[in-house]
């Protein structure tokens, strides 16, 4: 593991460039962006993998509506939408013009083939169950109706999520390697390993042209090459920056700090299939033994905070559930022994490569083994975790993630998610919050809901990360607060 004194010295001879050096190169057209992840594909409805969103959508391909900072839903491929009184039909009037990056044109047909196929028997959208709910009607080629099986009054939210974007139907089956959109830009390079090249379609006609024509995405895992390659003006941007590398520009004039919310939650996913992981003793063990606030130090170097609950301050309906399963390892202890679990109890915990998991993997393992149980680290890359761990293996018995999406409480209904809670009482709550239309009843359910699953253990609840964003002080148009993991590039500009 890096040291973060060892992060600074590596990079302190490019800290002393001059201005005009980190500004040379690119001019007003072009941009580079810096990510931590590199997509493994470029399909986001076939791989659950939050990056390949991170460069596509609204950038090659868009959805019918859009997300916005602040969390709110305007329209995007669609100009308008009604809602009927029992919330379960949604009419969304399509814009007229649109055309894919193929020349074939964006209608209703094309929105009816992409939810079937999203919902379809082949799909491995990993919000199929949402799609196979949903009935699509083409009424002319320009109206759409959606009938959905189950309320939900966060569906416009959901279907400006990267899993909902609008597919062409003759290039659907290869928009993992050469995606085909609607989108302001196109696909011109991917260097496996290394950089993604976008470049801005002369053929966009939506809702914002970009002022940028070229956009450069370059793969960074390594916290001191990514604060090296900021310093030397390689990098304009880094999105959801490694947090040990923030100290350093903060007060560096030459360089902007965004320190902003996220709907995510990094959790100890706890897979409840395997024994004793199925007694909520254990589980409740688990957490019992965990100091939240020394995992938030060692995984995102501070910048989190305590969750006890899947679910986030800032979203609706949020309440403190961190008092149901407070740090307390002498409870731990006990819980254990009350479960007749015989110590030490031997376990694995599977880590994907992000810093926070495999940084936050050693600081649980060592609060763990201090009640008894002994985790057995397991590093994995990410394909390896969502084929293993996440898509169908269930092959680990603790692993560390962050959710990104900000509406995920459902996945708490599904048994054949991959932590396998299943929960009757949990399920006909949720069923509740959907079928409320009052804000305030619905609010008051969702604490409910927030409450059960604490109360259950359903996981080791950790924290909502704070999601740094480091830049060139010119660059404009940057997302503060992250509903969604997203990098809208229309919106960015040099000043």
């Amino acid at each position: 593991m890096l040291n973060r004194r060892h992060v600074i010295a590596s990079t302190g001879l490019a800290a002393a460039l001059p201005h005009w050096a980190l500004a040379q190169g690119r001019g007003k057209t072009a941009m580079v962006l810096a990510m931590q992840l590199e997509p493994p594909g470029l399909d986001p409805t076939a791989n659950a993998a939050s990056a390949i969103g991170e460069v596509v959508l609204y950038n090659v391909m868009e959805t019918l509506t859009k997300i916005h900072p602040d969390g709110s839903v305007s329209p995007l491929l669609a100009e308008s939408w009604e809602v009927s009184p029992d919330l379960k039909t949604y009419t969304f009037k399509l814009r007229k013009g649109i055309t894919f990056q193929n020349g074939e044109p964006f209608n209703a047909q094309t929105v009816k083939f992409s939810f079937e196929r999203a919902g379809g028997e082949k799909s491995t959208n990993k919000d199929k169950r949402t799609y196979a709910n949903l009935t699509v009607q083409a009424v002319d080629e320009h109206t759409v109706v959606i009938l959905n099986k189950e309320i939900d009054p966060d569906l416009p939210f959901v279907l400006g999520q990267a899993t909902a974007i609008i597919v062409e139907p003759k290039s659907a089956a290869t928009n993992a390697t050469q995606p085909v959109g609607t989108g302001p830009f196109k696909l011109d390079n991917f260097a496996k390993g290394s950089s993604l090249t976008l470049s801005r379609w002369p053929g966009y006609k939506g809702v914002q042209k970009p002022a940028l024509q070229k956009v450069t995405f370059r793969f960074i895992s390594d916290p001191a090459a990514a604060a090296a390659a900021l310093l030397a003006g390689d990098v304009d941007a880094f999105p959801r920056a490694q947090t040990r590398i923030v100290p350093q520009f903060k007060a560096n004039p030459q360089f902007q700090v965004i320190l902003g919310g996220s709907r995510a939650k990094t959790i100890l996913s706890i897979n409840e299939r395997r024994k004793p992981l199925d007694d909520v003793r254990v589980r409740r063990a688990i957490l019992a033994a965990i100091d939240r606030k020394a995992v938030i130090e060692g995984a995102a170097d501070g910048f989190g905070v305590p969750i006890g609950s899947h679910y986030v301050p800032g979203a609706p309906g949020y309440v403190d559930t961190t008092g149901i399963n407070p740090y307390d390892p002498e409870k731990a202890k006990k819980l254990l022994a009350e479960a007749g679990v015989k110590l030490p109890l031997e376990l694995t915990m599977t880590l994907p490569p992000p810093a926070y998991a495999r940084q936050g993997g050693e600081v649980i393992a060592a609060q763990l083994a201090k009640v008894g149980i002994n985790a057995k680290i397991q590093n994995v890359e990410w394909a390896q975790w969502l084929s293993g761990t996440y898509g169908g293996g269930f092959n680990y018995d603790l692993t560390i993630v962050s959710h990104v999406e900000p509406f995920d409480l459902v996945n708490y209904t599904k048994p054949e998610y991959y932590w396998g809670y299943g929960s009757k009482e949990f399920s006909a709550l949720f069923d509740r919050i959907k079928a409320t239309g009052n804000e305030a009843e619905r609010n008051k359910l969702l604490g409910e809901a927030q409450k059960l699953l604490a109360q259950d253990a359903a996981n080791g609840f950790l924290y909502q990360p704070q999601f740094p964003t480091i830049a060139r002080k010119n660059v404009r148009g940057l997302w503060k607060e992250m509903p969604i993991s997203c990098n809208d590039l229309s919106s960015l500009s040099w000043a």
